[in-house]
């Protein structure tokens, strides 16, 4: 009997396990999954300045080919990190963590963001394009600073704090400076998204002030406290961006990662119930007015805490974050850099990283996850790119949707064909009609069921290929010959929405 009831008991374990598990691992249609890379100081790419443009290139592809099989759908890539450029800039010069000198373009010559763009959409993964607004330099050698960059052209547009040299954010001038940069990128390049981190007004530094008096007596608006008016200079950045970006493409997203306190209860009964240092009062970073204000497209915290951090407990920041999204999109930034490499116990249990993904899928104003940084997810510790691609993004997703951008569904293609070909089943369709909007279809979207089966769009598994290119075919490798097949597809416009599926061809 004893035997027989710790049967009973293992095997409703196994079971409680399993549906734990299974919970765990279903995977919304709908889902960005994002990954930061990082080229300020080489930290995920190139690995070293001054390599040949094929070395790069190989670096680049061998980087995006990691993370498409891990699932990930979006590359947030760092095209300005210091005033500087990773992309062909009439206005700013050529980074020095690309080819090892300030202003040096690659030779042979090519433009790693016109590169990037086109090997991330071939991999159905969205590219956004990350800018650190305000930072001008970023070591503190002056000495590789080129005549043509814009500390030497401007130098009464900066202050100094911790060695770097900063962009002031309350000077007008700074501000349209800013806004043009971004906009040329946005104009000129088929970029997804503009992308900003926490760096804002600095980080406070024991024994530095911020020296902006002068700008504050020249610029203050009648506002009468410094502080308050730090805060307007970096929202009306935000608000001036968010306009003439959507101004300029209307598909064009928006998006933040500030970081991941707001302010704490204590210091404001809506603040998150944490006790650690806010973006709020130490950066000026205003992000939940923003996303309130409809000034971004989404929100990504940086919340790199565990579930068991005291001062900032996981939990409790996704929570907070997920009941102020007013309507926008919020994505979660983990930290990845710090499983298995930091005093926190919590990233030492392998599980982590995967509970914190199960966490905020059950939270249905969170809209998925980016991770910082790509080296961190390639490097593989504890087998969380292993998790990733077999478990938790096993299936692929597309990216969540903006209805306040468009909501405009496209057509249906037309005229889906199947034959028989050497190597499989090709399919085959064309271009439908135009949509309501009059946008253009922007890629297709294959499915595949068994005969039997209910045409069913948001069963992932069922998806067989995305394209963010206007293909129209496709060449299905594996089929099973004894199984007879239903093959659907669908069109995707600039924002991902999806078209009603075509009528199903059987073959």
């Amino acid at each position: 009997m004893k035997f027989y009831s710790i049967l009973l008991t293992v095997t409703i374990a196994q079971i409680c396990i399993y549906t734990a598990k299974a919970q765990d691992y279903i995977m919304p249609k709908r889902e960005f999954r994002g990954v930061w890379v990082a080229t300020v100081a080489n930290i995920d790419w190139p690995s070293k300045p001054g390599l040949s443009t094929e070395q790069q290139q190989t670096e680049f592809l061998k980087l995006l080919n990691a993370h498409q099989k891990q699932g990930i759908n979006a590359i947030i890539f760092q095209i300005r990190p210091a005033a500087d450029a990773f992309y062909s800039s009439a206005h700013e010069p050529w980074s020095q963590y690309l080819c090892g000198k300030q202003g040096l373009c690659p030779a042979p010559f090519y433009d790693p963001l016109t590169f990037a763009i086109q090997e991330c959409h071939k991999r159905s993964m969205e590219l956004h394009a990350w800018f650190n607004p305000y930072r001008a330099t970023f070591d503190g050698n002056e000495a590789k600073i080129i005549s043509s960059h814009i500390t030497r052209l401007k130098p009464d547009w900066f202050f100094s704090y911790e060695g770097k040299k900063l962009f002031n954010p309350g000077l007008p001038e700074v501000r349209e400076y800013i806004t043009k940069i971004i906009l040329n990128v946005v104009d000129n390049y088929d970029i997804d998204g503009v992308h900003f981190d926490d760096y804002f007004y600095p980080y406070a530094v024991k024994g530095q002030t911020l020296k902006d008096a002068d700008t504050y007596i020249m610029h203050n608006n009648g506002i009468s406290n410094i502080k308050d008016w730090r805060r307007q200079n970096v929202d009306t950045l935000i608000h001036t961006l968010n306009d003439s970006i959507h101004a300029h493409k209307k598909f064009m997203k928006f998006g933040i990662s500030p970081f991941g306190i707001w302010k704490n209860k204590a210091q404001d009964p809506e603040g998150s119930d944490t006790y650690g240092g806010d973006s709020y009062y130490e950066i000026y970073a205003d992000a939940r007015k923003w996303i309130k204000n409809g000034w971004v497209d989404y929100l990504n915290p940086q919340i790199y805490w565990s579930f068991s951090t005291k001062a900032a407990p996981f939990a409790n920041l996704a929570n907070w974050w997920g009941s102020n999204t007013y309507g926008r999109n919020m994505y979660i930034g983990h930290g990845a850099y710090r499983v298995n490499a930091t005093k926190d116990a919590g990233w030492r249990v392998p599980s982590q990283l995967g509970r914190q993904i199960s966490y905020i899928r059950q939270n249905e104003n969170i809209n998925g996850s980016v991770f910082f940084s790509s080296k961190s997810l390639r490097n593989n510790p504890f087998g969380i790119s292993d998790t990733l691609k077999n478990n938790y993004y096993r299936f692929v997703a597309l990216p969540p949707l903006m209805p306040w951008l468009d909501s405009v569904p496209p057509n249906a293609p037309k005229n889906v064909m199947a034959t028989h070909v050497l190597l499989g089943t090709l399919l085959s369709w064309q271009l439908p009609d135009e949509a309501r909007d009059k946008e253009a279809p922007y890629g297709f979207i294959v499915y595949r069921f068994a005969e039997d089966e209910e045409v069913d769009l948001e069963y992932t598994e069922n998806i067989k290929a995305i394209f963010y290119t206007p293909t129209l075919s496709w060449l299905d490798l594996n089929p099973n010959p004894s199984i007879k097949y239903k093959y659907v597809v669908t069109t995707l416009d600039r924002l991902k929405n999806e078209s009603p599926p075509s009528k199903p061809i059987f073959f």
